[in-house]
């Protein structure tokens, strides 16, 4: 966000602030947990938590979504890993859970660069996969959904300096991981 724009007002009611933040939410929580479905429940999980706040002034709206979205993530992770243990023991490896239909081409788009984009978001989503928690929610937060550095502390319920430095070391580990991709 530009220094000289002047902040955003608050949205009227909780269905317009929920409608302003629903694909970037998605977005991020699909680069977070790497699947379509799990994002989408988590997504729509966060949102209906939200809801039980909806008397809150609306300014506290944004660092409480992605607060509640962020607990949503992490969630799944350990959800995931205890699936990942079980299916182990009993020597089967998790399906894969690709949507047949998403697999068709888009008639609208250049095949080309609809891999390449595809390409470089899964290698994104891979490098981000393999980041410490806190330094992956500050790049998720900061970079992907533009908060500020005061909401992104709120979200993550810590200081703006741990939110600075989580920052720093996940654009230094990404920057090392996405090479290729420069």
């Amino acid at each position: 966000m530009p220094f000289d724009a002047a902040p955003a007002a608050p949205p009227a009611s909780l269905d317009q602030f929920l409608a302003s933040v629903e694909r970037r939410a998605f977005r991020m929580a699909e680069l977070a947990l790497g699947h379509r479905e799990d994002a989408l429940d988590a997504v729509q999980d966060a949102m209906i938590k939200l809801v039980a706040y909806r008397d809150r002034p609306a300014q506290e709206w944004t660092p409480l979504f992605w607060s509640i979205l962020r607990t949503q993530v992490t969630d799944r992770h350990r959800r995931g890993n205890v699936r990942r243990r079980f299916m182990a023991v009993l020597g089967r490896s998790e399906d894969q859970r690709e949507d047949p239909l998403e697999m068709l081409p888009d008639p609208s788009e250049d095949p080309a660069r609809r891999h390449a984009d595809g390409e470089a978001w899964a290698a994104l989503g891979k490098a981000l996969r393999k980041l410490p928690r806190r330094q992956r929610e500050a790049y998720l937060l900061r970079e992907l959904q533009g908060l500020d550095v005061a909401e992104t502390a709120a979200a993550m319920g810590c200081s703006d300096g741990s939110v600075k430095t989580h920052l720093s070391r996940a654009m230094a580990a990404l920057r090392i991981q996405l090479e290729d991709w420069q």
